[in-house]
């Protein structure tokens, strides 16, 4: 099943970074969020799938008895979601800005018109 999961993540890192080199912010949005589930699942995935045995030392013992899912991970995957969907509605609010300033999504098109040639002003220090 872990190579299930490792195939799914190789599939998000790859259509995160299709569309993160897209020319539109829409795409590029879209990205970053499938990037963001990509690298929970990743550390999901890195930190074991078994349910039958939960990460409990019984009373007496040293050490866990078999192998047990870790919960360090899941623990850093809830502090993740957060990050991202506060770097996500960052981003959404700045691209809306830019849309409505500039009339486009198109990142080419976004350029702002460089200033005439004209010498700069001398320093006065």
């Amino acid at each position: 099943m872990e190579a299930w999961f490792a195939l799914l993540v190789g599939i998000f890192f790859t259509v995160a970074v299709y569309l993160m080199l897209s020319k539109f912010i829409i795409r590029v949005l879209l990205g970053v969020a499938v990037l963001g589930n990509a690298v929970n699942l990743l550390i999901f995935t890195g930190g074991r799938l078994t349910r039958e045995v939960p990460p409990i030392i019984p009373e007496g013992a040293e050490s866990l008895a078999a192998p047990a899912a870790n919960a360090l991970p899941q623990a850093l995957i809830l502090t993740a979601i957060v990050i991202s969907f506060s770097f996500f509605a960052f981003l959404l609010v700045l691209s809306w800005r830019a849309y409505s300033d500039l009339a486009t999504d198109n990142t080419d098109e976004m350029r702002v018109a460089e200033p005439a040639d004209e010498p700069l002003p001398p320093l006065g220090y």
